[in-house]
């Protein structure tokens, strides 16, 4: 297997979570794979998520860890995100990073259209993958949510900026996981690190 360029990103904004550890057994297999790896924490990261004043023509300065977060992603093959579901969405730090990092010239071109009309995405050629920790069971997600969150990751963040395709591995029940459970989602991150998918 050719060696890749990844880059995780660890979405939960605490210093120790479920979801920090299945980042971390992700990014380790990948590295003992032979691939090279970086590895961010939402924790560590210091920046202002809110947009606020900025727009457009008067975008708001991006903070060095934003920026090193872009430069992280245009260096990557392959992005990985590690993330709870908090209210049906994103935790709003993770959301910010999106909110102020993903902006027209660098991640899309607003200038240029697809097809569909849409902006033109601008990190193209970078495939994705995305861990969804949730309590919602996914027979619930697909039903009452249409799985709306993932679509919103998958088509509206990732997929908008040009990472694609993009998988979803769903662990659900993670508050209270039942015994092994924990055990099997972090084999299971390791398991596709290993395979660099």
């Amino acid at each position: 297997m050719a060696q890749k360029r990844i880059y995780v990103l660890n979405g939960h904004p605490a210093a120790e979570s479920l979801t920090g550890s299945v980042a971390q057994s992700y990014a380790k297999a990948a590295q003992d794979a032979g691939h090279e790896v970086r590895i961010t924490h939402l924790h560590d990261l210091e920046f202002d998520p809110d947009y606020g004043f900025g727009g457009y023509e008067n975008k708001k300065p991006l903070e060095p860890a934003l920026e090193k977060v872009l430069a992280d992603i245009e260096w990557s093959e392959h992005v990985v995100v590690a993330t709870p579901m908090w209210w049906g969405g994103l935790p709003a730090k993770l959301k910010g990073v999106f909110d102020r990092a993903f902006l027209p010239g660098r991640t899309f071109d607003t200038r240029n259209t697809t097809m569909l009309g849409l902006p033109a995405p601008l990190l193209t050629g970078r495939t994705g993958r995305v861990f969804l920790m949730s309590d919602t069971p996914g027979w619930f997600f697909r039903i009452a949510y249409r799985n709306a969150m993932m679509v919103q990751i998958k088509k509206q963040i990732l997929g908008f900026v040009g990472i694609t395709p993009l998988k979803i591995s769903h662990f659900n029940g993670a508050s209270h996981p039942k015994p092994g459970r924990v055990d099997r989602w972090v084999k299971e991150a390791a398991k596709i690190g290993a395979r660099a998918a």
